[in-house]
């Protein structure tokens, strides 16, 4: 396949034009790579390079004038509307930047087109007049406001230009503008220089009259890159600018088109793949390019076109590890970079002007792994403890003399993040370059080259920053930093390094211009991305840019088209994916060049939908051998003694018995910036304790339950700060949850009151105990301990009872237990009579009960239903129900708890996962 440059390059040569003597004016700079090298193989005698140079270096050079970076140019339009507006009537930077672009943009395309200034600016103004009711009697300030700023307008832009031309700067669309006025001295000054325009579709107004100027002064000569088919046919928007250049251009009535070829007809196989989500298409183009590769294929002649910029990292991670060589001509929006995060979190971190941060800002911040290094000592990580603390203490919010109280030794990588910025743009830069610096010397350059040149991308962007603001200084806040810091991130890319000529080439849509290659594939061919569609950010409105011949959404789907086509056009093997997936913003549909593909009928479409492959996992449950050394783990447990709560845990499922109890796998615990439901019931256990544990072989009386009451508020208050922490609980969530407990105690301390009132009799024999017993198993060469504390043990009416207090709702047929052997196996139905038993079954066993006992549970969520007795049912006789615990009752239940550590030390059962609900 001959390329499009090298046919240009061939026909040159054919004629004998010396090519030393020529100046390439191409759509972008990545032609001009390929111009050369193409130049290469085609010369047999050494020559002096020609002049090889983008369309806007051309017109750069004819305007004699310096383009500004969008970023200063925005601030010295500010500069223009200052002068121009007064000082009460001022908008502030940051307000000012949510529009001045779109208004830049617009002077752009106003100059580029080379419009009549007067002509538009005074025709938007009586639009805007007639838009805004300016005839009526009583305007209000905001339409004044807005109509004041239309009238001013055409001084605004020529209150710009002016001041950009006096210091030989300007916009892209002054340099055109100036460009056409310096044409004539031009070419003057270079009377036999050959200009050769090569690869153009779309030219705005001011590219028309330079190459016509310099066509017809027989100084230039252009190639078009178009096929006959988009040529002939006059509805295809592929060969719609180029047929108004056939027929309006004085050249093209003189002299043939150059050229119109006839290769998109050529046999080519297309494949239209849809694939859901950008994620699927990047793995998927990464199969597709290892198909390739592993053909023997060389990816020299193959390209990978990106509809959308955000799939350039999910592909560099996708790619197969057989490709070595490739090369990427898009550059990666500094948006996209991972170390963005922790510039937007410090951004976050200190936009507001308080000096007290909120935890989860601060916890944001810390994990992120360049600042996490920033905090490594040895063998641990300051960062840690500092995280840790805010968990344990329920910190909310924080300042920075706070994290040095916590974490004293880091007081320089403390003040460079967490320093106050005073809401001064200055000082955060300051700060932010001063980090850069910081974290800079924890990397490796030799390992970590990458994230040295993520920082260094950084580095230049707020330098940047830095010298706007320390030039014009119109950033007043943090806020205003932001914004211009995000519009940068947006603008701003890091360029990729590698030989352009070499491997696989991958490149967004406009990068492919006057290119081709044999198999080409093109990503993200939806709606709305290929073409983009009906965008309009523009201030001009639909009807005054048809008047003017400005280009609209129509045109520029047809460079869109143009683009599309061209790619196809030499290629013999293409594939088109899009995604099958909607998301908010666009439609899950295929671009209507696909539908028009089809339609044509040219070419044999091949449809596939892709979908991933999903390998069939049976759906075993996680397994851990009991090898000899989690045998002693589990004797060393054993030794320690087994809690209630531990056993049971092991009955709802071994696997977290294994994480909690033999690995101490503890689950992360988060900050309660609302009082969480296991903080409640140690505020309830703990007051209860409080009241009653002095109390200890007292009768209770009417008046002490009195003086209980009177103490409620008090008791609870000093729990939750003992337990909660630096957690509030003064007002919002943690006020209600802070009102519920004192609602839950005095109810139950009603009860009391209620049941003593009655003629009961209630004893309080001890409150908090802590109960532990041994057990000497057979099978078993150690002895078993059994521990736990018991909330309360009492005698009601002469009959001793074990309570348990929970917090949460648990019904009567919770305590309720008909058939053993499932009460060791079946956590949801006998988890709490198992723990019940426990209790009750320490107690007997250090001789502190005589049997028979009762034992229940009091749950406040359920005061009502008052003390939930332990029952035993006879299963064929349900309506006897028996709440004695007797000496038969704790046989039954050492039975089956002796089974169940068995089963615990058993290294024939391994750990395996339950499913839980």
């Amino acid at each position: 396949m001959d390329s499009f440059i090298k046919q240009v390059l061939q026909d040159l040569n054919d004629k004998n034009v010396s090519l030393d003597t020529i100046v390439f004016v191409l759509p972008s700079k990545r032609a001009g790579v390929f111009l050369k090298n193409e130049l290469s193989t085609l010369l047999r005698r050494p020559i002096f390079s020609p002049s090889i140079i983008s369309i806007e270096e051309f017109v750069e050079e004819l305007s004699d004038l310096k383009l500004l970076p969008d970023s200063e140019l925005i601030f010295k339009l500010y500069e223009s509307y200052l002068k121009l507006t007064p000082q009460d009537e001022q908008e502030p930077f940051e307000s000012f930047f949510t529009w001045a672009n779109v208004l830049l943009q617009d002077f752009n395309e106003i100059d580029r087109y080379l419009i009549n200034q007067n002509n538009i600016f005074d025709y938007l103004k009586a639009i805007k007049e007639l838009n805004h009711w300016s005839l009526a009697e009583n305007q209000t300030p905001l339409i004044k406001q807005h109509l004041k700023f239309w009238n001013k307008l055409k001084q605004f832009y020529k209150t710009f230009a002016r001041d950009l031309l006096k210091n030989n700067q300007g916009y892209q669309g002054l340099l055109y503008r100036e460009a056409c006025n310096n044409l004539e001295l031009y070419m003057v000054n270079h009377p036999k220089l050959n200009h050769v325009f090569l690869g153009f579709n779309a030219l705005n107004t001011s590219e028309k009259r330079i190459i016509q100027e310099l066509i017809d002064n027989d100084l230039a000569q252009i190639y078009w890159d178009i096929d006959s088919t988009f040529l002939n046919d006059k509805y295809h928007d592929a060969g719609l600018f180029i047929r108004e250049y056939t027929s309006n251009w004085k050249h093209f009535k003189n002299g043939p088109l150059k050229w119109a070829s006839n290769t998109y007809r050529e046999a080519k196989s297309i494949k239209a793949i849809g694939v859901p989500k950008n994620v699927g298409q990047a793995k998927y183009i990464g199969q597709l390019l290892e198909t390739i590769h592993s053909k023997k294929r060389s990816l020299e002649h193959v390209a990978v076109v990106l509809g959308e910029e955000n799939l350039l990292l999910p592909l560099l991670n996708s790619l197969p590890e057989s490709i070595n060589s490739i090369n990427v001509t898009m550059g990666l929006p500094l948006k996209f970079v991972p170390l963005a995060n922790l510039f937007i979190s410090l951004f976050n971190l200190h936009k507001q002007s308080s000096n007290s941060f909120y935890y989860k800002d601060v916890v944001d911040l810390l994990v992120l792994p360049s600042v996490y290094r920033l905090f490594q000592q040895n063998s641990s990580n300051k960062a840690n403890e500092l995280i840790e603390y805010i968990q344990q203490n329920n910190i909310i919010y924080l300042d920075t003399e706070k994290i040095k109280s916590i974490i004293p030794d880091e007081e320089n990588s403390i003040d460079l993040i967490f320093g106050s910025w005073d809401d001064n743009p200055q000082i955060a830069i300051e700060r932010i370059s001063a980090l850069i610096y910081k974290i800079k010397e924890q990397l490796d350059p030799s390992v970590q080259r990458l994230e040295m040149e993520y920082l260094y991308c950084f580095h230049n962007l707020f330098n940047r920053l830095n010298d706007l603001h320390s030039q014009y200084n119109y950033l007043e806040n943090i806020s205003s930093l932001y914004t211009l810091f995000k519009e940068l991130l947006n603008m701003e890319t890091m360029d990729f390094q590698g030989e352009p000529l070499e491997g696989l080439q991958i490149m967004g849509m406009l990068e492919s211009r006057a290119l081709d290659f044999e198999t080409v594939i093109i990503s993200s061919v939806n709606e709305g991305i290929l073409p983009a569609g009906k965008t309009n950010n523009s201030f001009i409105p639909y009807d005054v840019k048809i008047e003017n011949a400005l280009p609209t959404f129509k045109e520029k789907d047809a460079v869109y088209t143009y683009h599309f086509y061209r790619l196809l056009q030499r290629a013999k093997e293409v594939y088109i994916i899009y995604n099958t997936e909607s998301d908010a913003l666009k439609g899950g549909e295929k671009s209507r060049f696909i539908a028009q593909l089809e339609v044509e009928g040219i070419h044999s479409i091949e449809q596939v939908l892709a979908q991933p492959q999903i390998p069939v996992i049976d759906a075993l449950n996680k397994t851990i051998k009991k090898t000899p050394e989690l045998i002693k783990e589990i004797k060393a447990l054993a030794e320690g003694g087994f809690s209630p709560s531990s056993l049971t845990s092991y009955i709802r499922n071994p696997l977290d018995f294994y994480y909690e109890k033999l690995l101490k796998i503890k689950e992360f615990e988060d900050v309660e910036e609302s009082i969480a439901a296991n903080t409640l019931g140690t505020v309830i256990h703990n007051t209860l304790e409080q009241f009653y544990k002095p109390y200890e072989n007292c009768t209770l009386t009417e008046e002490l339950l009195l003086s209980f009451k009177e103490k409620v508020q008090e008791a609870v208050a000093n729990e939750f700060k003992a337990t909660y922490k630096e957690g509030g609980f003064t007002k919002g969530k943690n006020l209600i949850v802070f009102e519920i407990a004192q609602h839950f105690i005095l109810n139950f301390i009603d009860i009391e009151l209620e049941s003593i009132k009655k003629g009961n009799t209630i004893k309080i024999l001890a409150i908090e105990t802590d109960e532990s017993t041994s057990l000497q198993i057979e099978g078993l060469d150690i002895p078993i301990i059994i521990k736990g504390k018991v909330d309360r043990v009492d005698e009601f009416n002469g009959v001793i009872r074990i309570i348990d207090y929970k917090s949460g709702k648990v019904e009567k047929n919770k305590v309720v237990i008909g058939v053993w052997n499932e009460i060791a196996t079946d956590y949801n139905k006998y988890s709490k009579p198992f723990q019940l038993l426990c209790y009750t079954y320490m107690m007997f066993k250090q001789n502190k009960i005589t049997l028979p006992v009762e034992a229940g549970i009091y749950s406040f969520k359920n005061l009502s239903a008052g003390l939930l007795k332990f029952t035993k049912i006879n299963p064929d006789q349900k309506n006897k129900r028996d709440e004695a615990i007797t000496e038969e009752t704790l046989r039954a239940f050492e039975n089956e708890l002796h089974k169940l550590i068995l089963e615990i030390f058993n290294p024939a059962i391994d750990f395996i996962e339950k499913e839980t609900d």
